[in-house]
């Protein structure tokens, strides 16, 4: 092995061995778990049915210095409505140290959903389009690898199903948790 390889070689094992610490200068790759509370809304013509909901889900994104794009799946249950929602949302955060404010938008699709009112006949959720807006703050604590996430989100999903030969749609609004860890 001549000189040139071997110095070839050697600065690419170097540049490989440091390339993901470096990389986390620009960018951060993060998964997790949300949870959230809050309630929906059912509305079809000038009639609305309001009830509590909970959800759970999962995050699996990149996150760079001012934005953070997502996959995002949520579970979304209540007494009556079971849904299952797929997103990817996009974030805009402010570059503060330890506390970061952000807005954020997703869009995605609902799939496996129904509706059960007064415990009779299911009615299903249609695969359909889904949008979500957010609003909250990142506590980032430098010591671990784990960001934490308050904020609150409003989802809606037209057309969702028919009741009563009515279109209705979906508004699901909440207060939730989101642990990221930070690979």
């Amino acid at each position: 092995m001549n000189i040139k390889t071997a110095m070839t070689l050697s600065a690419v094992s170097i540049i490989l061995s440091t390339g993901a610490a470096n990389a986390n200068l620009l960018f951060d790759i993060y998964a997790g778990g949300t949870y959230g509370v809050g309630g929906y809304t059912l509305f079809a013509d000038d009639d609305h049915i309001s009830k509590s909901s909970q959800s759970y889900g999962a995050v699996l994104g990149m996150d760079i210095p001012m934005f953070r794009i997502e996959a995002e799946y949520n579970y979304i249950d209540t007494d009556n409505l079971s849904m299952n929602i797929g997103m990817i949302n996009g974030y805009f955060k402010l570059p503060t140290p330890m506390v970061k404010p952000y807005i954020g938008a997703g869009i995605g699709t609902t799939f496996d959903s129904k509706y059960e009112p007064n415990h009779m006949a299911s009615v299903s959720i249609e695969d359909t389009v889904a949008y979500q807006g957010m609003l909250g703050i990142t506590l980032d604590i430098p010591v671990i690898p784990f960001n934490i996430d308050v904020e609150g989100r409003a989802l809606y999903i037209p057309n969702a199903m028919e009741l009563a030969t009515i279109d209705t749609d979906i508004l699901q609004y909440e207060g939730r948790v989101k642990l990221r860890y930070v690979f």
